[in-house]
């Protein structure tokens, strides 16, 4: 198997297997890089294919936001278990925090909210946000009026989840989504490592996101980029 931009320092024992397997079950091929590495990391991640018509992809979009995470923007996640799925770079994540459940009671908003808050008055505009917990962290992100970066959404579940994802797509913000009420914190945790990936094969390195980055790591590929 050949690996896009050169050969991972560590690959995690299955996972070259995985993608084989993957592989021969659905062709991606069609697919523009970005597109398809963020594709394939959702299945891989999820063992679920209907992700290839779930997914909304903008290649465009994609390409931005390696661009943003090569160059050090923050990152910031919605929740505890989707920050638990990140090892590539370091995250800011607020959800747990005692300040955020105060920020809750005291302002009447809910504490997927209050984190996005308290989030972005570390953070500022220009981060790459990560929502895959709940559809109200996402709603806040974008009522919030926070100048992301990038967003990724893709909170799951049966109320406002759909309806909050279809507000992303439809606010023109660089984004990532899914269209049904399907996501959650796995498929918001391996969107973000393909990006990541890729942006470090751009990068040469995750420098810009300090010492908790994974340099050298790169999406497997059987096809030349």
């Amino acid at each position: 198997m050949a690996w896009s931009g050169g050969t991972p320092a560590s690959v995690p024992p299955g996972e070259e297997e995985s993608y084989r397997v993957l592989r021969s079950r659905i062709d991606l091929s069609h697919l523009p890089r970005h597109s398809r590495d963020v594709t394939e990391r959702v299945i891989y991640a999820t063992a679920d294919f209907d992700y290839v018509t779930d997914l909304v992809c903008a290649e465009e979009d994609l390409a931005e936001a390696v661009a943003a995470l090569a160059a050090g923007a923050p990152v910031v996640v919605d929740a505890a278990m989707v920050a638990a799925g990140i090892a590539g770079c370091p995250v800011v994540c607020k959800a747990d925090e005692p300040l955020t459940m105060r920020l809750a009671r005291t302002a009447g908003i809910s504490a997927p909210a209050a984190a996005v808050r308290l989030a972005f008055g570390e953070v500022g505009p220009g981060a790459l946000w990560v929502a895959g917990g709940s559809p109200e962290a996402l709603t806040e992100i974008l009522t919030r009026g926070v100048e992301p970066a990038f967003v990724i959404g893709v909170p799951v579940g049966f109320l406002g989840a759909a309806e909050a994802k279809d507000a992303l797509r439809a606010s023109g913000i660089r984004s990532v989504s899914n269209v049904s009420e399907k996501g959650g914190a796995a498929v918001a945790a391996a969107a973000l490592e393909a990006l990541l990936r890729s942006a470090a094969t751009a990068s040469g390195s995750l420098a810009g996101w300090g010492a908790a980055g994974d340099a050298g790591t790169t999406a497997p590929s059987d096809r030349d980029s």
